[in-house]
Formats: structure tokens, sequence, C-alpha cells
């Protein structure tokens, strides 16, 4: 029985580890301690999960305490992006193996302190990369594996968020670069490392641009240039395009999403905690939009693009190679697409041959079937059938980052970054 310890009761650690924990793995797995800065999340969990009604509860402070009286296997870290690196030095100081959400950290410079805690630590690090086991980028994975594409030259990956899901994170916490480290690291990391994972190289380079062109005061469709408005609260929401495509005059819409708490009693029990903030606020410091060329190790090179409010949410994915390119298009969250979607499939282009479509085989889950996997690989231990790697590490978490950064910087600084560059700053020693 491995006793588990989380930092951080957001909705993801409700969602992706407590409820499995208690559902489908309770007979190897314990909740054995509850970390939060806000007292009214244990309230929220223990509300949805009754059975943990007896699990103590530590503040932000008392990590150490916590360890001390519970004695947990391993710490899940699903707190807010900037605190994960403080969690996960205290865990490995103390020789307990780490579970933490992506992205592992919000800097280079913390995956690089990471990394060197962990070398001298009895404990291990895992970061949580659910793109990986989407069935479609698990086929892609063998398809590369099996010689399919050659040697892969160039990818080209571009990424859409809708509206709705790309409002949201210029609501939140996410907007303020110290909290999220930018959209580049706390979204495009985890695209980041699937290219990382489908190439097994590590990048090099990166020249990227970037800017806030929707939100912020300037937004376009800023209905008011006046800061400190709240969604729930605002005079002028039946003015805004982003409140409107998604609510009626009457009534707040719910959308379900894997993303986005829409639960209106949820947010407003959280202390000092409001999801609703004015996505036009002179406080945002990010960028909503993103085009980067990216260089692996190996020759391979990346087009990547990223862009937070569009009619859609989903991708368009390009692999080439010396024997062929796979192409593959996805529509996610089909309900809120006004217009039909086809089903995904994966398509092989064989250098000199004709094309062969695939289809795969869906799994039920979050995240396109790939949340039930990775729990199962975090609670049971990785497949020992599956023929590849797949659960990420810390190597893995600290480049997916530091690309992210190096994205951002060039964007910042109009000029190329290389990864080495922010991996080579001088760290103190924890």
């Amino acid at each position: 029985m491995r006793k588990f310890a989380v930092c951080g009761v957001s909705k993801r650690a409700m969602g992706m580890f407590i409820k499995p924990m208690l559902e489908s793995f309770a007979a190897t797995s314990k909740l054995a301690a509850l970390l939060d800065t806000d007292a009214k999340r244990f309230a929220v969990c223990k509300s949805e999960f009754p059975e943990i009604e007896n699990v103590p509860e530590y503040g932000e402070t008392e990590f150490d305490k916590m360890v001390e009286e519970t004695s947990p296997d391993v710490i899940i870290v699903a707190s807010r992006d900037d605190t994960h690196v403080d969690y996960i030095l205290k865990a490995l100081e103390k020789d307990i193996n780490v579970i933490t959400e992506k992205p592992m950290t919000t800097s280079a410079l913390d995956s690089k302190r990471v990394m060197e805690a962990e070398a001298r630590s009895k404990g291990k690090v895992t970061v949580t990369f659910n793109y990986r086991y989407s069935p479609y980028h698990m086929r892609i994975k063998e398809l590369i594996l099996a010689g399919k594409v050659g040697r892969i030259t160039s990818v080209d990956l571009n990424w859409y968020i809708d509206t709705y899901h790309g409002s949201s994170y210029f609501q939140r916490w996410n907007r303020l670069r110290e909290f999220s480290g930018g959209l580049s690291i706390h979204k495009s990391s985890h695209h980041f490392d699937l290219v990382n994972w489908w190439l097994d190289q590590k990048p090099v380079e990166a020249f990227a641009f970037g800017a806030l062109n929707y939100y912020g005061p300037e937004g376009e469709h800023n209905p008011l240039k006046e800061d400190g408005r709240h969604c729930k609260t605002c005079n002028v929401k039946h003015d805004c395009s982003y409140y409107m495509r998604w609510n009626s005059r009457s009534n707040s819409v719910i959308v379900q999403d894997d993303h986005i708490d829409s639960d209106e009693a949820r947010k407003d029990t959280y202390t000092g905690y409001r999801p609703d903030q004015c996505v036009f606020d002179s406080a945002i410091n990010i960028e909503d939009t993103y085009t980067a060329t990216v260089k692996y190790e190996k020759g391979a090179l990346l087009s990547y693009s990223i862009n937070f409010s569009l009619p859609y949410e989903g991708y368009r994915l390009a692999i080439n190679g010396t024997e062929g390119r796979i192409e593959t298009t996805e529509f996610h969250a089909p309900s809120r697409v006004p217009f039909p979607v086809p089903e995904q499939t994966i398509e092989y282009f064989p250098l000199f041959g004709s094309k062969e479509t695939i289809h795969v085989v869906k799994r039920d889950g979050g995240h396109g079937g790939g949340d039930p996997v990775i729990q199962e690989d975090i609670f049971m231990g990785e497949d020992p059938k599956r023929p590849y790697t797949i659960l990420s590490g810390s190597k893995d978490g600290t480049y997916a980052v530091t690309l992210g950064e190096a994205v951002w910087r060039s964007a910042k600084e109009n000029r190329p970054v290389r990864i080495e560059e922010l991996l080579s700053q001088q760290t103190v020693k924890s």
C-alpha cells in the first residue's frame, strides 16, 4: 500500500489523482494527507469525497509537519504552476518520490534545480504529460518507431484554442507570467513534450514571435477600457463578445469541459480566487499568439504555432521524413464547434506509394482517453507489455519547460535562443 500526500487541492488534483485513487486503485493506494493555501479547498474536496473526511489537512507552510506525521511514499504536486518547484525540492530533500502536474516548473532555472536535486536524492520525479497517452498520439509514436517516415526531417504543428477555453486563461491566475511562466510554458510545453517524445530528440535552438492580439486593454472586442471588472458582476458583459458567445442574457450557460471549472458555486467557495476576471485587464502580461521554429539535435525542424482565440479548438499535424509523411487533424470539444467535424484519422503517405488511412481505436476518459491510461501507469507502474517508454521524468519536464521559455525569450528579445544557454544558468544549491 503506497501512501500519497497531495499538495494543491485543485480541481485537477481531485479529478486526476484523488478520484481514481479512491475508486480504481484503492487496493494499493491510500490518500494520506492534503496540503493547500486555502482551507476552504479541503471542505470542497471532502464534500465531493466524503470517504476522506478524516484525512489530515495541512497549510502551505506545514510540509515538514505533514511528512513527519503522515510518512507519505509519494508527494503529488497539483498546485499553481509557480509553486511546483518548492514542493518538488522539499520532497526530494526528504528522498520522497514526486508526481507533478505539468508544467514541472515555470522556468528553465527551476527545472535545472529539480534535476540537480533529483541527482542527489533517492526520490524520483514523474511529470504527468497526459497528451502522450492519447490513442492517436501513441499510434503516431508506433508508426515512427516502425520506420514508416524514416529519418524525421520536419514537423508542422498548429494548435488552436477556441474563444471559450482560450479566454479562460486570461480570466484566471494564468494571465500573470509570475504565476504561469506565460502560455508558451503553461500550455505549449505540453505540445513541445509531445514533439520531443515523438522525435526522441532534444531541442537545441528556437526562434519565435509572440504577441497579445486579442486580450488586454487594447483587445479589439473590449467594450470598455476599465480595469477590475468581473464577468459575474460586469455592467457591460452583454456588450462583450467573449461573454455573450457562451452565455445568454438571462442565464449562464454551463459548458462542460476538461479544463474549465464551470460550477459557479465552487468559484465562489475559494478564498481570494476569482476565475471570472476581465480578459481585457491591463494587468495581463502574457501573450495569446505564438509562432516558432525549433531546431533539434539530430537535424529535425519544428514549425509551431498556437493561437488562444479561435472559432474552434484542435490541431493540425504533419510529420515529414525520408520515407514518408504522417498527417492528422483533431477537433477538440466538438460540442463547442458550430459545424459538423470529421472523425479523426491518421493519414500516412509513403514517399513512393499510395496513401493509407489509419483508424485508431478510441478510449473513454479525459484528454482523448489518455487520462485513464496514464493513471494506470502512475498507480500501477508502466505497462510492461508496452514496447516503448511513455511516462515522463524530470529530464522530459525540463526540456519542455526550457523550450517554452526559449520561445518566449526569443519573441521578447527578437533573437534565436539556445536551450543550453538557459540550462547553463547557475543555480543555488538547495
